[in-house]
């Protein structure tokens, strides 16, 4: 289970990423599964310039809260952006990356976070639309 302040830091980051129109947003608990982070955010966007502006979106929105990356990997444009917060790891991924990595199904594992959790209130798939 993920601690108050882990959930608010992932549920600011979906927000974030849900206001740059990002789809398909899938947030995991990890904790139990690997020794560096406790969550992942996963979330795609339409091409290299918006993964762009919804990792700058959400890097500046947890900035306000005083939550720095500790490291960004992809930054400028790019087709997939890594911002790693410590306690959350944020993945922004064109489609066509998603696909091809497979993160979804390689963490199949891991508890998912609903988008209650996430503090979006419509499914994360729907966006898009």
């Amino acid at each position: 289970m993920l601690d108050a302040d882990t959930l608010s830091k992932i549920g600011i980051a979906a927000r974030a990423a849900m206001d740059k129109k990002a789809f398909d947003l899938v947030g995991l608990e990890v904790g139990d599964l690997t020794s560096y982070t406790d969550c992942f955010l996963l979330c795609s966007a339409a091409g290299e310039r918006q993964v762009g502006a919804i990792a700058d979106a959400i890097v500046r929105r947890l900035k306000d809260t005083g939550s720095r990356p500790l490291h960004k990997e992809g930054a400028g444009r790019s087709d997939w952006v890594l911002l790693d917060f410590g306690d959350m790891v944020v993945h922004v991924f064109t489609e066509d990356r998603r696909a091809y990595y497979g993160l979804d199904s390689l963490w199949g594992d891991a508890p998912r976070l609903n988008e209650a959790a996430l503090g979006i209130d419509e499914p994360a798939d729907s966006a898009r639309r």
